[in-house]
């Protein structure tokens, strides 16, 4: 039997809430199918440790820096003759962040209709392309909040656990209704990436199938 091979040049996103290790599988599964990655830049945002420190003063500032460097990705993607695997997807910005942070009360009404505004802009343009593949890693909470810890990155440690936890299930219930392109879930709490190399021998095959009856046409 033939083996299914992955189109050399199609957009994989991953997406799963913060600490759920998307980068570590982002840079492994690029890796592996021989593609580039595009990855969030955390590094050097200038928003980030004070979002931390005041969600309320911060958090449109911060939602709009991403909204720029997505676009600016997106269009690097669509321009590229390369396939690309993606740390976090638009959605999750627009679905989980900006929702969540307009609903506690720390974006303000007008602001969060600016902000959507300029996502439905962005979406409409000619490099804006919904991914192939949208995979999303779940795991539990407590793994997830260890990972947070042990990474310890800026003031995301001091971010009380109920923070977390509703993160968690609006990620829950986001994937369960989105259907904005084809999603292959994994259980990330069953594999190893770090420590197991071979982990990936059971996750790409499904990574292929998703893909191939995704019929991927670019």
């Amino acid at each position: 039997m033939e083996e299914t091979r992955v189109p050399s040049k199609c957009l994989i996103t991953v997406a799963g809430m913060v600490g759920i290790g998307k980068t570590t599988f982002t840079k492994a599964l690029a890796h592996k199918l021989h593609y580039h990655t595009s990855l969030e830049k955390v590094d050097g945002n200038p928003y980030l440790d004070a979002f931390y420190r005041d969600f309320k003063r911060w958090v449109f500032q911060l939602q709009i820096y991403f909204l720029g460097e997505r676009f600016k990705e997106s269009r690097r993607i669509e321009e590229s003759p390369y396939g690309f695997v993606q740390d976090r997807s638009i959605y999750e910005d627009t679905d989980i962040f900006a929702r969540m942070h307009y609903e506690k009360g720390n974006m303000s009404r007008a602001d969060y209709r600016t902000y959507t505004s300029l996502f439905e802009a962005m979406v409409m343009t000619p490099y804006f392309h919904h991914p192939d593949l949208l995979i999303y890693l779940r795991g539990s909470l407590d793994a997830t909040i260890r990972r947070i810890n042990r990474r310890g990155r800026g003031l995301e440690k001091e971010t009380p656990v109920s923070y977390w936890t509703e993160m968690h299930q609006r990620y829950e219930k986001w994937i369960s209704h989105f259907n904005s392109c084809p999603v292959l879930q994994i259980d990330i709490d069953d594999y190893d990436l770090v420590g197991d190399p071979n982990s990936f021998s059971r996750i790409i095959p499904q990574i292929k199938d998703k893909l191939a009856s995704g019929a991927v046409n670019r």
